[in-house]
């Protein structure tokens, strides 16, 4: 009985559970005011996106994504006047910013993982 061969990280071309439920949770916890608990799927799926997916397209969309979460949540620490929380500080614009780049994400990791099982038969 041989063990399973396991191929290095960064050439397995199949997308990572993780990316997508990630990139599914950033907008509903945004939406749902928890914003500042939302930075934990942003950087799963930016980690998931940089070391498990090889299309760029997906890499990019990851990293729209963290630097549209990023702007905020800096603004958010930096300012001494800000609110306790940063579902109460951050602007609604930022919150449309992120909430598309999230859907960009999504159908990013979408077109990858199709291209992936077409590019497997």
């Amino acid at each position: 009985m041989s063990a399973p061969s396991m191929t290095p990280t960064g050439t397995d071309p199949r997308v990572p559970r993780a990316a997508t439920v990630s990139a599914w949770a950033v907008p509903i916890m945004v939406l749902g005011e928890f914003a500042l608990l939302a930075s934990v799927p942003v950087v799963i799926a930016l980690i998931a996106a940089f070391t498990r997916v090889r299309d760029g397209a997906v890499r990019g969309a990851a990293g729209i994504l963290a630097a549209a979460f990023a702007i905020p949540l800096v603004v958010w620490l930096v300012r001494p006047d800000g609110a306790e929380s940063l579902s109460k500080d951050i602007h609604p614009g930022f919150v449309a910013l992120i909430v598309a780049a999230s859907a960009a994400l999504i159908i990013t990791l979408r077109r990858a993982a199709r291209t992936y099982r077409t590019s497997e038969q």
